[in-house]
């Protein structure tokens, strides 16, 4: 299978992880290194034991080095790695050292307690680091040379597109992490994403905060930023993904959780959604109808909620009406978030969030 392999005419067309495209540079250059030649194609295994093939985009061979470089395709993932290229440079370590690993430029080092390593390690997760290092070890063996070997992951830019990612509010600092569990990208998956607030939650325990907050946006976090005053590890950019954040939680227990959200997105986890995505669960107007009805609302003013393109316009019609339907739906969502959890050991509470930043009702 070829890692540039067409898309298929009935699915997305999947990608390569951080990891599996820094594995097949490693490869790469290792065998540059004591051959003198890079293959090219490179075929590496991914953790499944699938077998694929990666073109080479940079060769620098030296006398006591070698580097290879691969782009990453993410397939038809939104991927903001995708088009980067991950370079590897590898060279002799000392007799007995084994297999090392450097942070080079664009790729970040932890720093806070709570991630896959300790403060000062590279950000190349665990998974990586394995598939590198399993490679090293087989090339080695077959050129009978001892597995001591430095590798330098590189990704030019790497700091400028971690600041599209969550890394500075972990603590993972000069640029992006090289991440993978499979090798590869599923598209539309959200897997980075996923994986970005499950680390979030980690560094809060590590840190012993009590309280963490999950928003739906920048909004919505501005807004319960203000209103909580709590250290910036304490906020996760949750985004859609209320079931990634609630899941993690029950297996990670924090004390408090408040999930902030704008009044569309908290609808649908009221309703019993957990994939806030528009694309992946719809707003119910009867629903809304039937609660707005529950607390006063005329027979015309259903009638309209039930006609209604968007939860924004049922909450101006309400508001207009002085029918509260806001902290209705904070309850909603509130019993719906901790009908998940284990209330003796997470406490959720909800702050629904309007467009311009203002909290409208509170659970």
């Amino acid at each position: 299978m070829s890692a540039d392999s067409p898309k298929q005419p009935d699915q997305l067309r999947r990608g390569w992880t951080t990891g599996a495209c820094a594995t097949a540079a490693t490869a790469a250059a290792l065998e540059a290194l004591l051959t003198g030649a890079f293959p090219d194609p490179i075929e590496i295994a991914l953790p499944n034991a699938q077998k694929v093939d990666f073109a080479l985009a940079l060769e620098n061979l030296q006398s006591d080095c070698a580097q290879a470089g691969i782009i990453k395709d993410a397939g038809d993932d939104p991927d903001v790695t995708h088009g980067a290229m991950v370079m590897s440079s590898v060279r002799h370590a000392e007799c007995g050292s084994g297999v090392r690993f450097v942070a080079g430029d664009g790729v970040g080092t932890f720093t806070k307690p709570g991630l896959p390593l300790p403060p000062g390690e590279p950000a190349i997760n665990p998974v990586p680091r394995k598939m590198m290092t399993e490679h090293v070890e087989a090339i080695c063996a077959k050129y009978d040379q001892a597995p001591d070997i430095e590798i330098t992951i590189s990704v030019p830019n790497g700091a400028e597109i971690a600041q599209k990612t969550w890394n500075p509010r972990l603590g993972i600092l000069g640029g992006i992490s090289i991440l993978g569990t499979t090798g590869i990208v599923i598209p539309y998956s959200c897997s980075a994403w996923i994986h970005s607030i499950h680390r979030g939650i980690d560094v809060a325990r590590a840190l012993k905060l009590e309280h963490v907050v999950g928003s739906t946006g920048d909004t919505s976090e501005k807004a319960a930023q203000a209103e909580l005053q709590l250290p910036i590890e304490a906020y996760l950019d949750m985004g859609d993904f209320a079931g990634g954040l609630l899941k993690y939680i029950k297996k990670h227990p924090v004390p408090r959780l408040t999930i902030a959200g704008g009044f569309a997105k908290l609808v649908k986890l009221a309703q019993g959604q957990l994939d806030l995505h528009s694309g992946r669960s719809q707003v119910d107007f009867e629903w809304l109808k039937e609660q707005s009805k529950s607390i006063g609302a005329t027979d015309r003013l259903c009638a309209e909620i039930e006609k209604a393109q968007t939860a924004k316009h049922v909450l101006e019609m309400c508001q207009e009406s002085s029918v509260d339907i806001a902290p209705l739906v904070a309850r909603f969502a509130q019993q719906k978030a901790q009908s998940i959890l284990d209330e003796t050991l997470t406490k959720v509470d909800i702050l629904v969030v309007d467009r311009k930043g203002a909290i409208i009702a509170k659970s």
